[in-house]
This record gives structure tokens, sequence and C-alpha cells, in this order.
């Protein structure tokens, strides 16, 4: 799948890219706080203003989060909803069957048994499809239900809210998907994303669900107090939850720039105290001895909360993030790691067929667009997500089913693939979907797979103007092995939490010699970098000993190269020590 000839690539077929800085507001923010030129030259890159650098190197959410009743109907919805705690009211929650879905629906569950109200709460299994159903809704009603509240779900449920409506059962929406010009009809519907939102304050527009689900905690919390409803009882901490939307907001994938950057700080503080049984069961699960950190809730937490709906039961991670004693919480963490080991055996079936078909054939468009009959619907999005990393190009992947089509896919930077979707849900392509910038979910009927090719290519097309994508890999700075140590980790140390918005920094280390390789594990090369004086560090390029830069790594014994990755920590067994990832190579 080649959509260009440029020559002089890296060993895995990139071009380099090293980021334009502005001398001038880095020399500016280095002598204003004292911070190194590196440092201060990666806050430019990621457009922090010198004004603004206090804000996102100690992000506090006194600072950053403003008044919940800024947001469209929120006043309307938490006034509802402690009407409804202070009397007694039946609660339903139908939340989604991702991350984000299972933090939301914890949050919102958690604080309401802590005013006193056990909410009844639905997780759609994925064969049930996104989002509120006619069939819950009517299970629900035949439960006694008083108010239903959908999060991360919602905003496009026009149907079921219909049907909602004509069962006299009210609605509030707490969701962050792309919103259509008219809204379904619900008693309130709290989604920054509303076309009618205002712009003042841009950051809440990055929200995950969970953050507008904390945001609504916290309106209606105030409505009870004002209410004289906790004389007598306790306040609820809130803080408490943080870090239940730090593990949302990074597994979305939304930006972590403004308020998501406050959450996941703060939240991750609250994480390391493990008072959250199904949390501290999960990172015991995984293995994690190390300080918690955002790489961690991506890579390790994540995809074990996310595998209960990928491959069983879509009720386990938000069953597992309320968990009330720490016996259940160890079976719950025990079933989602084997179901994620589940997952992975169905990934790889999956993705390597995808792969085969599309270097199997000529590509029209600069896309991976591709579908299976047999595929397991619960991990398109997933090897979407491994193919838009192996080809650089946006990636479409559809399961089809016995009733219609269900795909998930991933973009590039510049397209908006929740645009995307919305416009070809009005064109009548797609029968349901809905997305972010960055990923998005849809389904559509299996005669229309050949015209949805056709659109988005032409719309790839014309949103990156351009007939290929060049496979570009972008650098922050080049430093030399001397400087890639713990005491630079500290420095950088400040950036952090890492994600989308802020992804850690890309270093070139410059003319590094190769004094020792070997494969470890399965199929990572393992190598020790030195300059041509005496530092040396440790590095690791992970699973390409097959890839033409691992066996260039592993023949290239004495050989200089410019390396490209990430510098991390290695604490293990107690130690300190600096250790370098490698994405990309380049032979000097």
């Amino acid at each position: 799948m080649e959509f260009d000839t440029v020559n002089n690539r890296s060993l895995n077929g990139n071009i380099w890219k090293f980021a334009d800085v502005d001398e001038r507001k880095a020399e500016l923010i280095a002598q204003r706080y004292g911070f190194s030129s590196l440092l201060a030259k990666l806050l430019v890159l990621r457009n922090i203003s010198p004004d603004d650098v206090p804000y996102f190197v100690d992000p506090k959410l006194q600072n950053l989060m403003p008044d919940p009743y800024v947001m469209k109907d929120m006043q309307k919805a938490a006034e509802r909803i402690a009407e409804a705690v202070i009397n007694k009211e039946k609660i339903a929650i139908i939340g989604d069957y991702d991350v984000d879905g299972a933090t939301s629906s914890a949050v919102l569950k958690l604080f309401l048994q802590e005013v006193g109200i056990e909410p009844m709460l639905h997780i759609p299994e994925r064969d049930e499809g996104y989002g509120p159903s006619v069939k819950a809704v009517d299970d629900f009603c035949a439960q006694g239900a008083d108010l239903l509240i959908t999060v991360d779900c919602g905003t496009s449920a026009f149907e079921t809210f219909a049907h909602a409506t004509e069962k006299n059962l009210p609605v509030i929406v707490l969701d962050h998907h792309e919103a259509e010009v008219k809204l379904p009809e619900v008693y309130a519907l709290v989604n920054p994303k509303r076309i009618d939102e205002s712009d003042d304050y841009p950051s809440l527009k990055y929200m995950a669900a969970v953050g507008v689900v904390f945001m609504t905690v916290v309106a209606i919390n105030r409505c009870l107090r004002q209410k004289k409803f906790f004389e007598g009882r306790n306040n609820v901490d809130l803080l408490k939850w943080l870090d239940l939307v730090a593990l949302g907001t990074v597994c979305d994938v939304v930006p972590l720039l403004g308020l998501n950057r406050a959450f996941v700080r703060q939240g991750l503080t609250v994480m390391r105290q493990q008072h959250n049984l199904g949390i501290k069961s999960l990172i015991n699960r995984a293995s994690i001895t190390e300080p918690v950190t955002s790489h961690h809730l991506g890579y390790f937490l994540g995809p074990r909360i996310n595998a209960g709906g990928r491959v069983g039961d879509s009720s386990l991670g938000s069953r597992l993030l309320c968990a009330q004693n720490s016996v259940e919480a160890d079976k719950l963490a025990e079933d989602l790691d084997n179901f994620n080991m589940q997952r992975k055996d169905v990934e790889a079936y999956v993705l390597l067929q995808a792969i085969e078909i599309l270097e199997g054939q000529p590509q029209k468009y600069p896309m991976a667009f591709v579908y299976g009959k047999d595929w397991h619907q619960g991990v398109v999005g997933i090897v979407a997500g491994k193919l838009k990393e192996k080809y650089n190009l946006p990636a479409f992947v559809m399961s089809i089913e016995d009733d219609e089509v269900k795909g998930s896919a991933r973009s590039v930077s510049g397209l908006d693939l929740g645009a995307l979707i919305m416009a070809a849900k009005e064109k009548g392509i797609l029968t349901k979907g809905g997305g972010h910038t960055m990923a998005a979910g849809f389904s559509l009927r299996e005669e229309d797979i050949e015209n949805f090719r056709e659109f988005v290519g032409e719309y790839i097309k014309n949103s990156l103007k351009s007939d290929g994508i060049v496979p570009v890999l972008d650098v922050d700075a080049a430093i030399s092995v001397g400087a890639a140590n713990v005491e630079l980790l500290d420095k950088l140390q400040l950036l952090e939490p890492y994600g989308a918005g802020n992804p850690e920094p890309k270093l070139m280390l410059a003319n590094a010699m190769l004094t020792r390789s070997d494969v470890v594990g399965a199929g990572h090369v393992r190598c020790v970098l030195s300059s041509l004086g005496a530092d040396t560090i440790k590095a690791m390029a992970f699973r390409c000993a097959d890839s033409e830069m691992g066996k260039a790594l592993l023949n290239g014994r004495g050989k200089m190269f410019n390396f490209v990755g990430v510098l991390h920590r290695d604490n293990w067994q107690g130690r300190n020590q600096a250790q370098f990832i490698i994405d990309d190579a380049m032979e000097v």
C-alpha cells in the first residue's frame, strides 16, 4: 500500500520532519520560568503561550474548571436529578461499553449511592448496538423507573427517546459525541459539542463523557447542598472519583489539554492512593509495580476494561469500578484479564486477514478500507488503529453481521472522522454512526459498502488535498547520548501527563554508536548505544526483530545511527535509569 515514492527514508520507511520552533517565545519562557532551552522549546511546540505555562505545568481544577452551568441544560439536568435524589425516585442509567462509558457510569452510580440512591444500570452488549435501545427503555419502565440518564451516548437516539416520551419516562443525556443541529426531544441534553453551545470555554469541547458526568455531579452536589440535603449528613468528597475521570479521559483519546489535563494530573494522584478497589485489583493483575502514569492507563488498564465489551460481558468494566469488596474486585479483574487475552488472539487473526486483503489488491484511495464476514465486531476498532499505525493512513474496518455491517475507523492528522461520519449519515449511506476527530464507529447496510468506500475515498482526497499521504515521523528535538539521562527525565516530567494533544516528546539521539544488540522476548531488540565519548544508554525497539529496522540493528554493531524515539525511566528492581525506546532509525 504505497502512495508516494519519496526516497531517503528511514529504516521504517518514514521521512523525519523536525519541528519549527519560535525561538523568541522559547527564550522568553526559558528566562521567565528558569527552564532549560529544550523544555522551553517543547512547551512552544505544544502551543503553550508564555502566560499559560503555569496552567500547563501545574494544572489545577480550581483554575481550569468553569461553573458547570456554563453548559446548556446543565442547570436543568442537575436540578432534576437532585429532585429525584431528594424524593427517592428510581433512577436508571444507560452507559456505553467502552472505558469512557464504564467510568462515566461508575462515577454517576457511586455518587448516587453516596446520596442514598441505588440506581439501575444497563450497559448494552455489542450485539444490542451502541447507545440506548427501545428494549432497555421498556425494561426500565417495567421496573418502575422514574428518570433515565444516559452517559457517553444518547445524542443521536431520536427513535428511542421518542419511545421513552410515549412511556412518560423523562430522559437526561450526558454525552460528548458530535451532535447534529436537530437534537432528540428529552428533558435535558448536556453535551459540550452541541451546535448551539458557546465557544467561550473551548476546552470543554475536548472532554470525554466522564468529564461531562463529573461536572454534572459537581452541579448536582451543589443543588443538594443549596436544598439543605446534607444537613445531618456527611458531605460527599467528589475528588475521590478523579481516578475514574482520568482513566476514562486518557482511554477515550481526547486531547489532554486545559481541563482534561487537570483531570488526569490530579486523577493520577488519587489513583496512586488506590482507594478504588477495582482499579487496585486491575493494577495488581497487570503487574504494575511503579507509580501509575497515563501510559499505564492507556496501555494496561484500559485494554483490560475494554475487553469485557469486546469479547466478553459488557457490564464487567463498570461492575469492577464500582466493586465494594476486594474479593469481588479481584474476581472481576481476573475475568477481564482473561477476556483481554482472548481479545489479543481474536485481534491477531482479524489483523492478519486485513493486511492480506489490503496488500493483495491495488488501492484506489489513500486509506485502509477493509471488511470481513467472520470478523469479531469487538476488535475492529483495535485493528483499525493498528492499520492506521502500520500504513499511516485513515483506516476503516468493518464486520459483516447478519443484519448489518458494523465498523470502526481511526484517523490521521487533518481528517475529522466525526464530521465524515455525520456527512455519510446525512447522505443516507450510513444507518448509524458517531465519533470524534480521530475515532468513530458506524453501521451500514451490506449493499452500501462500496458506496461508502467511494464516499470516504473522495472525502479523504478533498480533506487532505493529496492523492497520497507521505509517512512522516515528527521529531521535536535532537539530543546527544550523554544528554539522555535521568536529569532530563526529571525536567520532562513537567510535561506529563502525556496523551492525545500532548504526546511524549519525540527525540532524536544523534550520532549514536550501536555497541550491542540482541533479541529478547517476543521479537524485541535490546540495544546498548554509546557516544564517541564514554556515555552509554540502554535502548529497546519493540516487536521489530523481523523488520528491516530490526535486522539492521541486529547486524549493525559498531555502526553509527541516528535514532528517533522517546526517553523512559527504567525502575526495574528499584533502579532509576534512563532508557531510550526506539521508534525508528537511520544509518549515518
